[in-house]
């Protein structure tokens, strides 16, 4: 029996991936007379944002970093002020952009509100998410909110630590197969994954089979209440 049931935030409760597709699709426009090989230049992109989260971590200001590190890498050094401004512009104008919070969303949590604590766990910059989480107004909802800089093994083992949580009594939702599921699963714990559309490849690369155990897959965040009636009733 669960105690408490945790959500990730980005691509799970509000769109995210999105606006970096976005971004991704008007910065190889900006390096076209550079490169003309579209898949190309996002390829690179991808692989220098990958290689920096380990630097800046995960958000759109890493992001808006590894911009202006793969176009001028792209270009071979002969970018423009004025066209890396541009670069630089592409992630302002994510950071100031409004946050769509899914229809089903905030009806959803209220249903999980009447019987059970929830907690927030999302990962990225943490006054960059505390901005955004504000925005949606759904703080309300939410008993604890944990904004950390990598979703491991060990990070959701000292979040249970210290919120006094057994493993197997804490469920876990999201679309990170990396970072929602796995992890949760290895400690024990019950892990339900709500694919997004457009997830980043590296949130789904997984060097592992999942556990059968503990698993459970939706298409929507909607049937998560009909999923924890079940799960409680049946004491899983």
């Amino acid at each position: 029996m669960f105690e408490i049931i945790a959500l990730d935030a980005d691509d799970t409760l509000w769109d995210n991936e999105i606006y970096y597709t976005q971004a991704k699709d008007e910065f190889v426009q900006l390096l076209k007379t550079y490169h003309q090989d579209e898949n190309a230049v996002k390829a690179r992109l991808d692989e220098v944002e990958e290689g920096n989260v380990s630097i800046y971590g995960y958000g759109i200001k890493s992001f808006s970093l590894s911009m202006i590190e793969a176009a001028i890498e792209i270009s071979q050094g002969a970018i423009s002020g004025k066209e890396l401004e541009a670069v630089a512009g592409l992630g302002r104008k994510m950071l100031s952009t409004r946050v769509r919070v899914f229809p089903w969303t905030e009806g959803t949590l209220a249903i999980l509100a009447k019987d059970w604590d929830l907690m927030m766990i999302t990962k990225g910059d943490v006054f960059e998410q505390s901005k955004k989480i504000e925005r949606t107004g759904l703080l309300k909802y939410f008993r604890y909110v944990e904004i950390v800089g990598d979703k491991t093994t060990a990070i959701y083992q000292a979040l249970l630590e210290r919120h006094r949580i057994q493993a197997q009594h804490f469920l876990m939702v999201g679309n990170s197969l990396r970072s929602d599921i796995l992890p949760v699963l290895e400690l024990g714990g019950i892990a339900v994954y709500i694919p997004y559309a457009s997830t980043w490849a590296h949130e789904h690369r997984v060097d592992k089979d999942l556990p059968k155990d503990g698993y459970y897959e939706l298409e929507s965040l909607a049937e998560l209440p009909a999923l924890v009636r079940k799960l409680s009733h049946s004491g899983g």
